[in-house]
């Protein structure tokens, strides 16, 4: 169903939409443009239909819908009721996946009859896999007749709260059944067991109705520091986009001061969404006045300025976790400053076809222009699909230079991110490569010319010195000063569980083998020390996107890990971290409602509604077609720091100001303080405002401002600023200039969900 603002048209005029529409709604209701769509974008919308119509379900995992009539007509082909019982629970499972649980029950008891009739009924590990897949059934079929079809604020978020318990109980109250049978023949079962207790969550009777021997306490879900409530207001002000997994950007695109929302879907038929945040507050998708109709999928999105036009453009990246099926063009979007912007992937330079969600943008030569370092996706080294490292030539073209700079690594490469570890001016690079060594590359600077002249600037590996060489299965990672001492300390989360049985033995202490984060502190001289436990954060999350920012303006970073897998039994919550002042970091997932059960994709932290504290969005959803979700944000309650914000516009530095180092001395009633941010957009999936929102704690005045600018090299100084304004600061101007920003408050008086449907699911 498509979302608001993408409606049938009444009287030749599509309703939401100005009166000089765009785009229709054509006869498979999706978005057609009714104004010529520049060549370029008709190019890529050719080229992603392309690749959706010829895409195979035997080397595509994720196309459920479209290997269920596949797998019919194997089991049509075959006249042997027992010889048809393999196909029969590929079959089940799959139209669960696909979003059709009913049916694949009805599988299962074909299965189970079948057996039994032959005089051979389930047993052993056969049976137990089939109580899980019931189970899971059931628990997904609770799921659509509950926290879907009812869908409010506090569904799948745990413990589940009495306004979310389960109307419809037959899902979770057959699935205790089951697992239950499960638990009596294998209490060790921790994924059975883990299953139970959720089920029993969703009917209010958890912990008082579970079986002791196998509860898992609400003891091990206790937040560690209460920083209060954050609701999730998202259907409220309409940006609870129901897809599948996919990134996020918080950003302003327009440059009216506020916080615009960009949202994607990996689904071959998932819309990119662009919601402007008007005048009032609202946030109204004008997906299609935008021309974005028809620009679809994009695990991660991130944004930039690669022109230096002063107007954030918009990078999808597409085809991860998919393997040579996964060559599918990524999109450079073009803002074209009134309010539309145009795929120039081709024209760029940048149209190749890789699998990959990561990538960072960064200006590694110092010439004022972002670069681009795509970390590409390879399972087979024999079929390779090289990482990428594309100089921006400053006319709007790119040329690719991985080889010459060292930086041609192949591997399977989950995350990327940019910065100066060192302070020698110059940013640097960490991959994180899942099932390999990780691997920071140290930017030496230029090391000569090419066969065209062209200045070479070199990367050497700096893992090993670096003392970071440790191999782990990782996904998301960034570098942040999380200790407040002028050197970046590098993040990153692990991604390996056998099945969700290792989130339930990591609660209850328990030994697994499961892949743990790691938060390296720099020790100041280009070495690396790993605090993961010692700041407590030695614990299994099973990370996908995630990012930073500071919840409750005390001027130390805290984290938001967005969780899970496609398994659908990966049912597990997504985790915020708060830092207490450097010395460790403490959960509050629970007492700050941020435990959502649904998978965790794009992470983005924002003072969205300008009341000085930074909100959550998060965008939600699986890869299997059945698995989508709405998205949440999370409104933030506020807590009484003080806070700055500031706008960095480079003149000799890339006009977006990445890389941009900022040192704040404030004086606070203990003493003198110093505070330290570098403008990103914070991790490697999940896009937070270039707008630095910085908070000041207790601070009574601000002593001092200090920016360093990358590419001049240059440090200014700025005295006079005040707490909880908004400056903007220009590379070489000696006054910063504030900036008002009206009040936005949610309107959050109608409750209603506003979902934007997929076209993926039932």
């Amino acid at each position: 169903m498509p979302g608001k603002g993408a409606v049938a048209p009444t009287s030749g005029i599509v309703s939401g939409l100005p009166y000089d529409p765009i785009c229709t709604i054509g006869s498979a209701g999706k978005l057609v443009a009714l104004r010529p769509v520049p060549p370029g974008t008709q190019r890529m919308i050719e080229r992603l239909e392309r690749c959706r119509d010829s895409a195979d379900p035997s080397s595509m995992a994720y196309l459920n819908d479209r290997l269920i009539p596949v797998i019919r007509d194997r089991i049509t082909a075959i006249e042997s009721p027992v010889k048809q019982l393999p196909h029969r629970f590929q079959l089940g499972k799959q139209l669960v996946l696909a979003g059709y649980p009913a049916p694949g029950l009805k599988e299962f008891d074909t299965i189970e009859e079948v057996l039994r009739n032959a005089g051979s009924p389930l047993a052993g590990r056969s049976l137990s896999e089939m109580r899980i897949q019931r189970a899971v059934a059931l628990m997904r079929l609770g799921e659509q007749e509950n926290c879907l079809t009812n869908h409010h604020a506090k569904s799948c978020i745990v413990p589940i709260a009495p306004e979310a318990v389960h109307q419809f109980p037959r899902g979770s109250r057959e699935a205790i059944e089951v697992l239950a049978a499960q638990l009596t023949v294998a209490p060790s079962d921790l994924r059975a067991r883990w299953l139970l207790n959720l089920a029993y969550m969703t009917l209010g009777e958890w912990p008082s109705r579970v079986p002791s021997a196998w509860l898992i306490p609400p003891s091990v879900f206790a937040s560690e520091y209460d920083l209060g409530f954050f609701p999730d207001v998202a259907g409220s002000v309409g940006v609870d986009v129901d897809d599948l997994a996919g990134g996020c950007i918080l950003d302003d695109f327009n440059n009216d001061d506020r916080i615009d929302i960009v949202a994607s879907s990996w689904s071959l038929r998932g819309q990119l969404r662009y919601f402007s945040h008007e005048k009032d507050g609202r946030f109204v998708e004008r997906t299609a006045e935008a021309g974005l109709a028809g620009l679809v999928s994009g695990l991660n999105i991130q944004q930039t300025d690669f022109n230096n036009d002063g107007w954030l453009d918009i990078w999808v990246l597409r085809g991860a976790w998919l393997g040579p099926a996964g060559r599918i063009p990524n999109s450079l979007l073009r803002n074209n400053r009134d309010g539309t912007f145009t795929d120039v992937t081709e024209e760029s330079g940048l149209l190749t076809s890789h699998p990959t969600q990561a990538s960072t943008w960064f200006d590694f030569n110092g010439d004022g222009w972002l670069d681009l370092f795509v970390g590409n996706e390879t399972i087979d080294p024999r079929d390779p699909d090289p990482c990428e490292l594309f100089r921006n030539n400053g006319d709007g073209t790119f040329t690719e230079c991985a080889a010459e700079s060292g930086l041609r690594v192949v591997a399977f490469i989950k995350g990327v991110t940019s910065g100066d570890y060192d302070n020698d001016g110059r940013p640097d690079l960490y991959l994180s490569n899942r099932g390999g060594p990780n691997l920071l590359f140290h930017n030496d600077g230029p090391a000569g010319t090419n066969s065209a002249g062209q200045v070479v600037w070199r990367f050497r590996d700096a893992t090993a010195g670096a003392g970071i060489s440790e191999t782990i299965y990782s996904f998301p990672t960034w570098f942040f000063d999380y200790d407040n001492d002028g050197f970046e300390d590098l993040f990153v989360s692990g991604y390996l569980l056998q099945d969700v049985g290792d989130i339930a033995a990591d609660y209850l202490g328990l030994r697994t083998k499961a892949a743990r984060p790691r938060l390296y502190r720099n020790l100041g001289n280009g070495t690396f020390t790993n605090l993961t436990a010692q700041l407590r954060i030695d614990r299994v999350c099973h990370t996908m996107g995630s990012n930073f920012g500071d919840l409750d303006n005390d001027g130390w970073l805290d984290f938001y890990l967005g969780t899970g897998d496609p398994d659908f039994t990966t049912l597990i919550p997504n985790r915020m971290f708060r830092n207490a002042e450097g010395r460790a970091f403490q959960e509050i997932t629970t007492s700050g409602g941020f435990g959502h059960i649904q998978k965790g994709h794009g992470i983005g932290f924002a003072d969205l509604d300008h009341d000085g504290d930074q909100d959550v969005y998060a965008t939600i959803g699986g890869a299997f077609v059945g698995d989508h979700y709405p998205n949440a944000l999370f409104m933030n309650p506020g807590h009484g720091n003080h806070w700055l914000k500031v706008k960095c516009v480079g003149t000799r530095s890339n006009r977006a100001a990445i890389g941009t180092r900022l040192r704040l001395t404030v004086q606070t009633p203990t003493g003198e303080r110093r505070i330290f941010k570098t403008v990103n957009s914070g991790g490697s999936f999940g896009s937070s405002p270039f707008r630095q929102e910085i908070g000041l704690g207790h601070a009574t005045s601000i002593s001092k401002l200090e920016v360093f600018w990358p590419a001049s090299g240059r440090t200014q100084t700025f005295t006079n600023l005040r707490p909880d304004r908004y400056y903007q600061i220009q590379e070489g101007h000696e006054q910063a200039v504030e900036i008002a920003l009206a009040p936005l408050p949610f309107d959050l008086t109608s409750g209603v969900s506003h979902a934007h449907r997929s076209s993926v699911g039932p």
